[in-house]
């Protein structure tokens, strides 16, 4: 998704962010925060389910001919739209920021966010597919920061990941919350590198 060479400028702009601030900031970009295997076959169950009325009423077919047109319509359905391009159109926006959500919370955790000394770390996330992005920010900084000041930053990389520029969008998104870091949380001593300064793709 994002090559060699944006990451290093996501990487340099880190570095920069943190330069300013006691803070530390990692960011992730998922391809897809989730499968949705069971949304295809919740339409073809619906659409299998009416198939045979039709066909009872308006042609001659045997019950076994019309079962068999009835998982025919099951497998075709569940088939063509488990394809990415009409899967993710059927998905409900909901569901898909729900589970990139869960997917962010995750990989707060894994990326060890959580286990910065003054628990000043925060995670930029975005998900590609779902489009969606957000910021997470550790116990320390939300007894001093409202969770919409981040909201300029997860505007800037929902519409450049919307726009094919995820890497943009990163830089753009680590500037302001550099910048509410640096109010919040000057170096002082406790500025001291903790996590790497990095992009990773999931």
């Amino acid at each position: 998704m994002i090559d060699a060479t944006d990451k290093a400028r996501v990487s340099a702009a880190i570095r920069k962010a943190e330069a300013a601030t006691a803070g530390e900031i990692f960011c992730v970009i998922a391809q897809r925060s989730g499968d949705y295997r069971l949304i295809p076959l919740a339409w073809a169950a619906g659409v299998a389910l009416f198939a045979p009325l039709p066909l009872i009423y308006l042609a001659h077919w045997s019950s076994g001919a019309i079962y068999l047109a009835q998982l025919m319509a099951f497998a075709a359905v569940a088939l063509a739209l488990s394809h990415p391009a009409l899967l993710f159109r059927i998905v409900p926006r909901r569901t898909k920021h729900e589970h990139a959500h869960a997917v962010a919370l995750t990989q707060f955790l894994a990326q060890g966010l959580h286990r910065t000394e003054h628990r000043t770390g925060v995670l930029i996330f975005a998900s590609a597919a779902e489009r969606y992005a957000e910021v997470v920010a550790d116990a320390g900084i939300n007894e001093k920061v409202e969770g919409d000041v981040w909201n300029a930053a997860i505007a800037d990389l929902t519409s450049a990941v919307k726009a094919g520029r995820p890497a943009d969008g990163f830089v753009a998104a680590i500037e302001r919350c550099g910048a509410v870091l640096a109010a919040h949380f000057p170096p002082g001593s406790l500025n001291r590198e903790e996590l790497p300064d990095k992009l990773v793709e999931i």
